[in-house]
């Protein structure tokens, strides 16, 4: 039983090992896009802009106002 928790950790444990990213050796980096000045490299490929990744809004409500009278909101009509 020590065994298999030794091996599990030993292969594990080479999961954690991280070098840059590079294509394979036969491929390329995808071309530049339309406008872009320069073809970007892996890391930047890898790193999401501000649309996918929204930062988070952590305004608090700091003036509670009552809500004024909806004049469309009307029961339904049969």
């Amino acid at each position: 039983m020590k065994h298999l928790i030794l091996a599990g950790v030993l292969a594990l444990g080479g999961c954690g090992s991280a070098s840059e990213l590079k294509p394979a050796s036969n491929q390329h980096l995808p071309v530049a896009p339309y406008s872009a000045r320069a073809t970007p490299t892996a890391t930047q490929l890898l790193t999401p802009n501000s649309q996918a990744r929204p930062e988070r809004s952590d305004e608090l409500l700091k003036k509670s106002d009552t809500r004024r009278g909806d004049e469309f909101d009307l029961p339904p009509h049969n």
